[in-house]
């Protein structure tokens, strides 16, 4: 049985979230497949998530064992480590993720149970893990020069790789201001007023993120 960690980063009610049916879509299909796999979803709104308030900082940098599991902000770290496998839904937001989103880094990266400091520098304590990030754009940042911008999935690969975890991919959906011909399968997964063919691509995107997650490594090669 693997742990898989939910985080849902969106301010949009639900139903109205474009981003979160994709992501939903992928999560009920993980399920069909691996029911005896434990989901938590951490809607960070809904879990009215705040800032690091004033003053608690230190708090951070004195853990002691696991003795801040029930702490209300070390909860998140030591829910985030013992996590197997990650789902991040997000839109970009200005160029960058939602401020929610970081405020939720800030609490689960934390020393002494995410990374650790060592005599060569930092080192992520979360190993042998898996993550997919489910992004949407508004426009296009996969060229130049708007793919220097990008700052929202270039900053979640590097953070989950500094607290350990390099295993981490990203499905991406591209021009959901401009582009109904891709949000409408993914809105209507049931195949209602949908393109067989569209409705077809769409769910062979996520069927490829499904096998990312679930994929075996051997000699180096992932099968």
């Amino acid at each position: 049985m693997s742990k898989v960690l939910y985080i849902k980063a969106n301010a949009k009610p639900e139903g109205e979230s474009r981003t979160f049916r994709i992501s939903d879509s992928l999560i009920h299909k993980y399920m069909e497949i691996h029911p005896e796999d434990e989901i938590t979803v951490l809607d960070l709104y809904e879990e009215n998530l705040q800032f690091l308030p004033k003053g608690k900082l230190q708090e951070l940098r004195n853990v002691a064992g696991d003795a801040g599991k029930d702490h209300p902000i070390l909860k998140y770290a030591y829910q985030f480590r013992n996590a197997d496998k990650y789902i991040i839904s997000e839109p970009i937001w200005n160029l960058g993720i939602p401020a929610i989103l970081k405020a939720y880094i800030d609490y689960v990266a934390v020393g002494g149970i995410t990374f650790t400091y060592t005599a060569h520098g930092p080192v992520g304590m979360c190993h042998n893990k898996k993550a997919v990030n489910i992004i949407t754009r508004g426009g296009d940042y996969s060229s130049q020069p708007m793919e220097s911008l990008e700052m929202a999935d270039k900053y979640l690969r590097n953070i989950f790789r500094f607290m350990g975890i390099t295993d981490f991919t990203t499905a991406t959906f591209l021009g959901m201001f401009f582009s109904p011909i891709i949000i409408q399968p993914i809105q209507n997964m049931v195949g209602i007023n949908t393109s067989f063919i569209v409705l077809g691509a769409a769910l062979a995107l996520l069927s490829l993120v499904y096998l990312y997650l679930n994929r075996r490594v051997i000699n180096n090669k992932s099968v």
